[in-house]
C-alpha cells in the first residue's frame, strides 16, 4: 500500500517555528512531526512513502532522500486538495493508498486499523476530540473538520457541524482501496472540470479547497466513507498553542513518560 503525506504549505500559524523550516520539521520530544508519522506507517510495514512538498522542499529532499517526492510548485496559491493531487500518479497502487496531513501526531494503531478496514474509503476519526479543545483558544471547535455518523458511515463532514452534534473530528488520515482511489480521482476531475478558477463549496476557488469539501461532494453524490475511530491517539499541530500542548501531552500519554 502506498503512503502519501501532504507537506507543501508553510504553516503561518505556527510561526516562528516555521520561519525557515517546513512545518513537518517541528520537533516533539526531540523528533520531527514527520518522523513520528514515518514511524507510525513503517510500524505497519508501509515503506512506499511519497511526500508532496512545496515550502522549503529542498530541505525535505536533503533530509529524506528515501522518500518519493512530488512538488506542489503552486503551494502559495492553492490548498490541501490540489496539493494531494500533485501525487495523483502514486494513487494507482494495486493495494490502494493511505494519505495524511504532515502537521499531526497519530499512533501506529490508527494506521493499522485504517489499513485493515474493508471499506473502499475510510477516514480516521478522533471520538475524544473535544478534550483537546478545552484550552485550544487559537483553533476553536468551529474550525475542526467534524463528522456526523449514521450506520458506521460518515453522514456529513463539515467544519460547520455544531460541536454538540459531531460524532468526532477527522484526523487527516484516510485510506483508499484501489477502487476507492479510482472514485476519488473521478470525482476530483469531474469537479475540477466544472469549477476550476471559480468559487466552490464555500472555498474562494476550487484550487483553494480543502480535502473535506471533495469528500462531502462525494457523499452527496452517493459515495460511502467508513470511519475508523480513535479515542485520542491524535494531536494536530496548527498553532503555537497546539505545539506547546503536543510537547506537554503527547509523550506522557502515548509513551508513558514525562516530556
Amino acid at each position: 500500500m502506498q503512503v502519501i503525506i501532504i507537506a507543501a504549505g508553510r504553516g503561518q500559524r505556527l510561526m516562528p517555528t516555521t520561519a525557515d523550516a517546513p512545518k513537518c520539521f517541528a520537533e516533539v520530544a526531540g523528533r520531527r512531526l514527520l518522523d513520528w508519522a514515518l514511524d507510525a506507517f513503517r510500524a505497519n510495514g508501509l515503506d512506499r512513502i511519497g511526500l508532496i512538498g512545496g515550502y522549503q522542499i529542498d530541505r525535505i529532499r536533503e533530509s529524506y532522500p528515501d522518500l518519493t517526492i512530488r512538488e506542489n510548485a503552486q503551494w502559495p496559491h492553492n490548498n490541501i486538495l490540489a496539493s494531494l493531487f500533485c501525487a495523483e500518479d502514486l494513487m494507482g497502487s494495486e493495494s490502494g493508498f493511505l494519505c495524511c496531513y504532515s502537521d499531526i501526531l497519530f499512533t501506529a494503531d490508527v494506521v493499522a486499523r485504517l489499513k485493515a478496514s474493508p471499506a473502499d474509503m475510510a477516514l480516521g476519526v478522533d471520538t475524544e476530540w473535544l478534550v483537546r479543545y478545552e484550552h485550544r483558544t487559537d483553533h476553536p471547535p468551529d474550525d475542526a473538520e467534524k463528522i456526523t455518523s449514521s450506520d458506521r458511515r460518515v453522514a456529513r463532514i463539515d467544519r460547520r457541524i455544531a460541536p454538540d452534534e459531531a460524532y468526532g473530528e477527522y484526523i487527516g488520515v484516510a485510506k483508499f482501496s484501489r477502487e476507492g482511489a479510482r472514485r476519488l480521482r473521478d470525482h476530483y476531475h469531474r469537479c475540477r472540470a466544472l469549477h476550476a478558477g471559480r468559487p466552490w463549496r464555500g472555498a474562494a476557488s476550487f484550487e483553494k479547497a480543502y480535502k473535506i469539501l471533495l469528500f462531502q461532494e462525494m457523499i452527496e453524490n452517493g459515495e460511502s466513507f467508513a470511519h475508523v475511530d480513535t479515542p485520542g491517539g491524535y494531536v494536530e499541530v496548527d498553532t503555537q498553542q497546539d505545539y506547546d500542548y503536543a510537547r506537554s501531552h503527547w509523550v506522557r500519554r502515548h509513551l508513558g513518560r514525562s516530556p
